[in-house]
């Protein structure tokens, strides 16, 4: 496997210009859902081999970050249908231990979670210290789907004078405000928007429907959804400039094709943990002295018996 400082040097190149820290500038226009750099098409198998070095790394990354029990890690992904979200987990992730991995997703709230506030069923999902979290989806569909489908709203039971013009910018204030918080106490932060064309989209539900082995992703309310696409794509990027900070950033992945979207999404995680300098624990003399103990106590132990 390459060198650390290798590694670092080609995921930034790969995710640095994907990378939001500031959104006031910040236009979804401006992102070709099918860029892929200077990959091309014939480089895939390239970009496969640079993936399972991605992998590689952030296995031992994360094992790193179990045993020093300090730092959590939250992984936030937000996508239209057919994005490749799902594959993206399956495929960054596939070399983590599942012990250090939490993966939650949020589908439409349940009477419980309507009976809090917004944040809540997200915020009890945290991960702990030495673990990294996986939201596919998150709280930022309180900005996004009940902000395209405002009747949703009228189902959170908000008192009706809370409901004003500004509640969209309230809950961006809200977001930041927690993100924020939850940095300040050693949660890294990275969030993920897959940035797929309405085209790929159309494409990828065709699949769906054509492959009897896929008909179970497909739902009807997909294609009625794409009737509100420009909707959506405002709500992404009002969603962006927003709430893309130092402390939590956006990664806005071209996901056309899905090989790219997967090595700039492990590229991301790999050189962020790796710039929080994890370590495995040092071992103090007195622990050095009972390993030694240890060792004199098993090599002088006879081995089993054998039978006669």
């Amino acid at each position: 496997m390459p060198g650390k400082k290798r590694i670092l040097k080609i995921a930034g190149r790969l995710s640095d210009p994907f990378r939001f820290e500031n959104g006031k500038k910040f236009r979804l226009n401006k992102i070709n859902p099918g860029d892929t750099l200077w990959l091309k098409s014939e480089d895939k198998g390239k970009a496969q081999e640079g993936l399972q070095v991605g992998i590689e790394a952030l296995a031992e990354l994360q094992d790193k970050l179990y045993a020093q029990d300090q730092w959590a890690v939250l992984l936030m992904f937000q996508a239209m249908d057919a994005a490749g979200k799902d594959g993206a987990i399956k495929h960054v992730m596939s070399g983590v231990n599942p012990q250090g991995c939490q993966v939650f997703s949020f589908k439409t709230p349940s009477a419980e979670e309507l009976d809090h506030d917004f944040l809540w069923r997200c915020l009890k999902c945290l991960p702990e210290r030495g673990r990294i979290g996986i939201f596919n989806r998150s709280y930022y569909e309180e900005t996004l789907v009940v902000r395209v489908h405002q009747e949703l709203l009228a189902r959170q039971k908000l008192p009706p004078k809370l409901v004003t013009k500004r509640i969209w910018q309230e809950r961006f204030e809200d977001i930041r405000a927690v993100e924020r918080y939850l940095s300040r106490n050693g949660v890294l932060i990275l969030k993920f928007f897959l940035h797929v064309s309405k085209k790929e989209q159309k494409k990828r539900f065709l699949e769906r429907i054509e492959n009897p082995d896929k008909n179970w992703k497909f739902s009807a309310g997909d294609v009625a959804e794409r009737e509100h696409w420009d909707d959506y794509m405002a709500a992404y990027e009002d969603m962006i400039r927003h709430t893309a900070t130092p402390e939590a950033p956006w990664y806005v992945v071209p996901a056309d094709n899905k090989w790219f979207t997967r090595i700039v999404v492990a590229a991301a995680v790999v050189k962020a943990l790796e710039n929080l300098d994890l370590a495995y624990p040092a071992v103090n003399e007195a622990k050095l002295e009972e390993l030694a103990a240890a060792k004199r106590q098993l090599e002088g132990q006879n081995g089993p018996r054998r039978k006669p």
